[in-house]
């Protein structure tokens, strides 16, 4: 995504557009008039399947959390496979308090974690008044942020790491925004301080969509288009792979959990050696403890959590 001049210079950008990264030359991508009828199709089922979850919110709200989460696990797979996407899932999901960590691609990454590893999005304060998707964001737990308040980071973090510290789950995408999966952002850092906080380990996931770009979701690119490019493409199928957990307390601070969360979902044959294996068990513990501090999440507050992701993008 290029930002626009007027966004302050600590939110991350990405330089995918729609009209670079969206694009099939080679025919593998969106085959609007051949697949008419089937597009028509996904779109009426995918969009009955995302009202449908907003109607029985209110009803499941009573139910115990195992059968909630139950679920919401069948309801997300159900709106992803409505909407024609094949999903393949590799590795399993840890137990306990995660804070789940993902690169990001598209709208499509929110229901496709929740379908393996329901948790409470972190996403931007502009996503609560978008018609029926902030509907279902409020109502799923989601910790919205002003993305243009640097000063709300800390509270934020704060939060994340009280949800944690309880047993829950946290899921956040750490680039800060959209990138159409052959470019990928760095991990930023400040989200990666609730798991520190808390004392919880990290989920990396990785997600990856072919054919590549048709599920991008970048720049301005809006919303209708990228349903549409969706519906109409040909065998769009996400892969998404489940690396094993980071237990917070291996690392001296958040910049190397990101660091190495963010190796743990770099495409296989390009993961290096994790430094933090080299790290003496007493400077580690010694470091954690200092990271436990209060203030400790307002150090390097130029770090920015997922919520700051690209101007459309749920989160």
């Amino acid at each position: 995504m290029n930002a626009p001049t007027a966004l302050p210079p600590w939110l991350p950008t990405a330089p995918c557009t729609p009209g670079r990264c969206a694009a099939h030359p080679d025919g593998t991508g969106p085959d609007p008039g051949a697949g008419l009828p089937r597009a028509l199709a996904r779109l009426t089922a995918g969009t009955a399947a995302v009202l449908l979850g907003v109607l029985l919110a209110p009803a499941a709200a009573p139910l115990p959390p195992a059968a909630r989460l139950a679920l919401v696990r069948l309801w997300t797979r159900t709106v992803v496979r409505a909407f024609g996407v094949r999903v393949r899932y590799e590795g399993t999901p840890a137990a306990g308090p995660l804070l789940v960590v993902a690169n990001h691609v598209s709208w499509l990454d929110v229901p496709l974690l929740a379908a393996v590893l329901p948790a409470r999005t972190v996403a931007k304060a502009e996503v609560r008044r978008w018609p029926v998707l902030g509907l279902l964001a409020a109502l799923g737990g989601t910790l919205f942020i002003e993305r243009d308040r640097l000063r709300a980071l800390p509270g934020t973090v704060r939060a994340m790491a009280g949800i944690l510290a309880a047993g829950g789950r946290v899921a956040v995408f750490p680039e800060g925004s959209t990138w159409c999966g052959r470019e990928r952002g760095r991990f930023r850092p400040a989200a990666f301080q609730a798991a520190l906080d808390a004392g919880c380990a990290v989920q990396p996931v990785r997600i990856d969509y072919r054919p590549a770009d048709t599920a991008a979701y970048v720049g301005d690119d809006p919303l209708g288009t990228s349903l549409w490019r969706v519906v109409t493409t040909r065998c769009l199928t996400a892969e998404v792979r489940l690396a094993d957990p980071l237990p917070s307390g291996r690392y001296p601070d958040r910049r190397a959990l990101a660091a190495a969360a963010q190796r743990a979902v770099a495409p296989r044959g390009t993961t290096r050696r994790d430094p933090a294996r080299r790290v003496p068990a007493q400077r580690a513990r010694a470091s954690d403890s200092a990271n436990l501090s209060p203030s400790s999440v307002h150090q390097r507050a130029r770090s920015r959590p997922a919520a700051a992701s690209s101007s459309r993008t749920p989160s």
